[in-house]
Parts: structure tokens; C-alpha cells; sequence
């Protein structure tokens, strides 16, 4: 083999090994810091609003009542939207915390970026997060390290969740209730 093919594959793989070296470093970046989301910004006020449905005079309009969320059992039902309306931390390094729940998602997690933030070593950045599906409120693990257990049982696929029932995520337990 000529010396300049063996100077040129040295080279070539230098090279690659510098890509598998930055790709590393940005990957533990982006997950002790989290991944930058750009906002999009404000309508301004003296744009015109967009898309603003008009109504014409000849236009008949229809209203559709949704039947009221069912009532869940002292038991311990189903959280629904009407049942809940706040989560408390029972254990861990925030107990006695509580977060009131409105209709968006609400991420779980270490980053600074999420909604609930838990800042222990079993947490991951993006761990778990909460859905308003429908009326229910349904937990759904993001592929976290250490799990997301509902009730006892480890979160496999989104669960639909009960009033009282024990959510852990990391070393913190919380729940949902009225």
C-alpha cells in the first residue's frame, strides 16, 4: 500500500472519529440542558385577524351539547375533567406541593422546560406526561430510564388515571384529586 492511501485513510478515519466525538458531546448536551424551542412570535395588533369566521345573515347555526362528564365513585373513579382539578405531591422532595390542572398537557420531568419539574437522580429530563384525551386524563410515560408506575403498575402504553390512585415518577408520588 502506497504511502499516500495510508496517510489519506488515517485522515479519513481522524475525521470520522472527531464526528462520533461531536455527536456525542451534543447528544449529553441536549440532555442535561434540554433541546432549545423557538416560540413563535405574537400577532401583532394592528394585523388584521386571520381566518376570522364570519357569520353570514342567511346562515343558520347549530349548537351541539356534549352530555356532562360522569360523576366518579368516592371509590376512586376515573379522573375526569369535571373530578379534577389539582395534583398533589405526597412524597418525595416536593411534598405537600400542589399544581392546579387546566386542559393542556403537562410534562413531568428534570428539565427546566416541563410543567412539573423534579429535579432528583431517578428522574429523566422528559419522564412522564399528563393528557386531557376526551374527559380523561390518561399518563403516558416518555420512554424514561426508570419507569412511570400508576397505581402500583409500571406505565407500558398511555393509562387512563384514577382519583387518589398513587402516580410515582422517580422518587416523587403524587396524585390526582378534586
Amino acid at each position: 500500500m502506497s504511502p499516500l492511501t495510508l496517510l489519506l485513510l488515517q485522515g479519513g478515519f481522524l475525521v470520522l472519529l472527531w464526528f462520533f466525538v461531536f455527536g456525542v458531546v451534543y447528544s449529553l448536551r441536549a440532555d442535561l440542558f434540554g433541546v432549545k424551542v423557538r416560540k413563535l412570535p405574537e400577532p401583532s395588533a394592528s394585523a388584521p385577524a386571520a381566518a376570522a369566521p364570519t357569520a353570514s345573515p342567511n346562515a343558520v347555526t347549530t349548537q351541539v351539547k356534549r352530555p356532562a362528564p360522569p360523576t366518579p365513585s368516592p371509590a376512586g373513579g376515573l379522573a375526569t375533567t369535571a373530578s379534577v382539578s389539582r395534583i398533589v405531591i405526597t412524597s418525595g422532595p416536593k411534598a405537600g406541593l400542589e399544581l392546579p390542572l387546566g386542559t393542556e398537557p403537562l410534562t413531568i420531568g428534570r428539565s427546566s422546560e416541563s410543567g412539573l419539574v423534579i429535579r432528583d437522580d431517578y428522574t429523566s429530563s422528559h419522564h412522564a406526561r399528563l393528557v386531557l384525551w376526551g374527559d380523561q386524563w390518561m399518563l403516558q410515560d416518555l420512554d424514561s430510564t426508570n419507569g412511570t408506575s400508576h397505581d402500583g403498575v409500571r406505565v407500558a402504553s398511555p393509562v387512563q388515571v384514577k382519583v387518589g390512585a398513587p402516580i410515582k415518577v422517580g422518587a416523587t408520588t403524587f396524585e390526582l384529586r378534586k
